[in-house]
């Protein structure tokens, strides 16, 4: 008796419950038809949102696929806006269609090989995903844990996509384990780790305390179906990192095998779609999503919430060269601010300036590069906004002088016509790649 009016009150609670209630779709066991037998997983970020086309979850769902990782943020500004815009829509459509999520965060290093100030950067960075999973409403259980993608070790830029400066394998793993401790404490789950092997071998150090955090490894060209496939295995040996066993394996839970997979299968738009598969159990998947976190007020994401300026450093040279400041943009607590950015405005129309470039050098640190200024003594503000309103926007004067530097040569035009180039074949970047 006791056995059937369970089994009517669990009836019940199903009719009662909205379709969307996490409550309403929680499986005992999840469905491993993946290749290998395993749960099979997708993940998606604005890319598969064409000309801000949706996503058929539900042909997702009946394709096999259980898991869904969502890029959700992102260290810059313009790139984090358009991942909040499509986290929010579908992380809630997938829920929806039974699917279980999780979403990830792209993060840049900073410029500094200053251990405190590696340390602090971090943590702001890791503020910034506290609040979007904040701003979702908390962990629920469907949701999995964030995912901290970090698989570029450069922590200086010219400002167009070129490396200057790598950061050292010591400060990248001070700064992963400082991002990956903060959300745990806060959450109180162990959020995922995403990169590829060659990455963690030769940029990170072997911190064996960073084997506590899911690691989530992108290895493609390999097919999970064939047992003898080990994502950490090269040619001969090996990838030695963190996570690598005794054996020549890897201790991952999540493996991306192809960025190959055929979109339109699984309801997603455009040509192309990252597979994914979890390594083990419905029961090891289900432990990942074990407790649920629900934000208090301090985890709300602020709204205009005043900031200060402060300039750490300038450098002004003459008509031949660039102006060059670095400023540092706070929060109330001193700590730096997780989004906006800032330029230079001359105040005196008889001076303008030829051109600038604003790198963010930190979270909440920017170099300016100013570019063709005349001689006279400027006048302006170095202005900081935030497109997205977290921060208040904020002004800083400025007052310098540049003299005028010795006239430069003219260059000379060398007349000579080069040869004309033949175009290159297009190169097919799924070739070897596992085609689902």
């Amino acid at each position: 008796m006791k056995a059937l009016l369970k089994i009517l009150s669990c009836v019940a609670l199903a009719i009662i419950l909205p379709a969307d209630s996490v409550w309403a779709f929680s499986p005992a066991r999840i469905t491993q038809s993946g290749p290998g037998a395993r749960i099979a997983g997708i993940d998606i970020s604005r890319w598969q949102h064409p000309g801000d086309a949706s996503i058929d979850f539900q042909r997702m769902y009946s394709a096999g696929v259980r898991f869904v990782m969502i890029k959700g943020a992102d260290a810059q500004t313009s790139a984090d806006a358009m991942a909040r815009k499509y986290l929010l829509i579908d992380r809630k459509a997938a829920q929806r269609a039974q699917l279980y999520t999780g979403f990830y965060y792209y993060a840049y290093l900073p410029d500094s090989s200053d251990s405190t100030f590696i340390v602090k950067d971090a943590q702001a960075q890791a503020q910034k995903v506290i609040w979007r999973i904040g701003e979702m409403g908390g962990y629920n259980r469907r949701d999995l844990p964030v995912a901290l993608d970090l698989e570029n070790n450069c922590q200086r830029t010219d400002g167009h996509g070129t490396c200057l400066k790598y950061m050292a394998r010591a400060n990248v793993t001070l700064w992963a384990k400082s991002w990956l401790q903060s959300v745990s404490d806060k959450t109180g789950r162990k959020p995922i780790f995403y990169s590829y092997p060659q990455f963690l071998e030769n940029a990170m150090a072997g911190d064996l305390a960073l084997r506590q955090y899911p690691l989530w490894m992108a290895r493609y060209s390999l097919d999970p179906a064939l047992t003898t496939s080990q994502p950490n295995a090269k040619s001969i040996g090996c990838y030695a990192h963190p996570w690598s066993n005794a054996n020549c394996t890897a201790q991952w839970q999540f493996w991306q095998y192809t960025s190959c997979g055929i979109a339109g299968k699984y309801g997603v738009p455009g040509n192309r779609v990252d597979l994914n598969v979890f390594a083990g159990s419905s029961a090891k998947f289900l432990a990942l999503i074990r407790g649920t976190w629900a934000p208090e007020a301090v985890d709300s994401l602020p709204q205009n919430e005043a900031t200060t300026m402060q300039l750490v450093s300038q450098i002004v040279g003459t008509t031949n060269d660039p102006l060059i400041l670095t400023v540092d943009v706070l929060r109330p607590d001193g700590t730096p601010v997780v989004t906006g950015g800032v330029t230079f405005k001359s105040l005196d129309p008889s001076l303008p300036i030829g051109s600038q470039n604003s790198v963010r050098s930190a979270t909440g640190r920017w170099t300016i590069t100013v570019k063709g200024m005349l001689a006279g003594n400027y006048l302006g503000l170095i202005e900081y906004q935030d497109p997205s309103g977290t921060h208040a926007g904020n002004t800083f004067p400025l007052q310098f002088q540049v003299a005028q530097g010795e006239a430069l040569p003219t260059p000379t035009i060398n007349p000579t016509l080069k040869p004309t180039k033949s175009k290159a074949p297009p190169v097919d970047s799924c070739a070897g790649q596992i085609r689902n």
